[in-house]
């Protein structure tokens, strides 16, 4: 079953694809868009290349190496990604510059994330506890979102370019992040905060969003995971004791059948359901955590159940092609859309299917499945 799912997303939808035309970007098929440099392309094409990782199936490596190098260009920029808007989403394809550039020497691909981090990283705004703005159009706010997008890049460049003061400064954000977002009631972070308390989704006293959304949550747990691995002395610390206490406090909202509830504390809500991506973000970040001696047998074993849960209830075959389900399309605070953080506003966003924000993920606990 598990072989004929990764087969099936592999042949029919990873590798009929291409640059111009990703299946699994629903967001562009859904919005009429024109493909873009993006953080969704950015999560298939690392799931990718873990699965190349693992089975050394060369063409896995070209079709990724490929599509990855159709967004730059001769002068090793990007023209698709607009630097101005200063985007966390946009950082996470570096992750995959920096692989490609140590598997081929090919130096377009470090002068590439050398571009990004000089461009935007080194410009990005920042709210004065001294976090990244999570896109200009956010001012003076933090998304969980962001620390996957960003941070983990963020460690593996410092390590590659010898920058301890890179380090530094992820400790303080995460610092920040775990003092500021993290409730110590129940142990969860809320997705937001604005420092202005300005935005109508805000708390006038704290800042902080309403509601835990079940994907920003995991999406935190899978950056810390990235960044426990490049990371030594007290980052490394700090890393695994957020991550550690974080997936600790998710086991108290694990459904019996190994499912995570798109608003995870407030299954009881009508209409809340059983989210994937959010559910294999989680199953991917227990089951590396436990392999890197972070958590323990119970985290172990709940990752696993979570995983299980997915191939056996979550995923449909149509036509012999692998659907999964139950994907939350996006989620987020503000905006033109006037997203104002409330239970019903998380509830209301489209459930689709096949879309990378799940396909990725689920591949991503996969190779963690078969390495522990």
């Amino acid at each position: 079953m598990l072989n004929r799912i990764i087969k099936g997303f592999t042949e029919n939808i990873i590798l009929k694809s291409d640059s111009q035309n990703p299946l699994w970007n629903s967001e562009n098929k859904i919005f009429s868009k024109k493909n873009r440099w993006n953080y969704i392309d950015a999560c298939m094409i690392k799931a990718v290349c873990g699965l190349y990782e693992l089975s050394g199936e060369k063409r896995l490596f070209d079709f990724a190496e490929n599509y990855v190098s159709d967004f730059i260009s001769d002068n090793c920029t990007i023209d698709s990604m607009d630097i101005g808007a200063y985007n966390l989403d946009n950082i996470n394809g570096a992750k995959n510059l920096i692989y490609f550039y140590h598997k081929t020497h090919n130096r377009k691909y470090l002068d590439t994330a050398v571009w990004i981090y000089e461009n935007q990283i080194l410009n990005q705004p920042r709210l004065e506890c001294g976090n990244f703005w999570h896109k200009k159009i956010y001012p003076f706010q933090i998304w969980l979102d962001g620390i996957y997008m960003s941070l983990p890049f963020l460690a593996e460049y410092s390590v590659m370019m010898n920058k301890s003061e890179i380090m530094a400064d992820i400790k303080r954000q995460l610092e920040n992040i775990n003092n500021i977002m993290r409730d110590k009631n129940t142990g969860l972070y809320y997705h937001g905060y604005d420092e202005s308390r300005s935005m109508y989704w805000a708390d006038r006293k704290t800042g902080l969003s309403s509601e835990y959304w079940l994907r920003s949550i995991c999406w935190l747990m899978a950056g810390l995971a990235d960044i426990f691995e490049f990371s030594e002395g007290a980052l490394r610390e700090l890393c695994g004791n957020m991550l550690s206490d974080l997936i600790y406090a998710m086991l108290e909202y694990q459904n019996a059948d190994g499912m995570f509830y798109q608003l995870p504390t407030r299954y009881e809500l009508s209409g809340n359901y059983p989210e994937t991506s959010g559910t294999a973000l989680y199953a991917f970040s227990a089951i590396k955590s436990a392999r890197m001696g972070i958590c323990g047998n119970s985290v172990r074993e709940s990752g696993l159940k979570a995983f299980e849960s997915l191939v056996k209830n979550h995923i449909d075959f149509e036509n012999n092609i692998p659907v999964l389900n139950n994907i939350c399309l996006v989620a987020g605070l503000g905006g033109e859309n006037h997203r104002n953080g409330s239970a019903e506003y998380y509830l209301s966003e489209p459930v689709i299917k096949n879309d990378a924000k799940g396909i990725a993920p689920f591949i991503m606990a996969y190779t963690e499945y078969l390495r522990i």
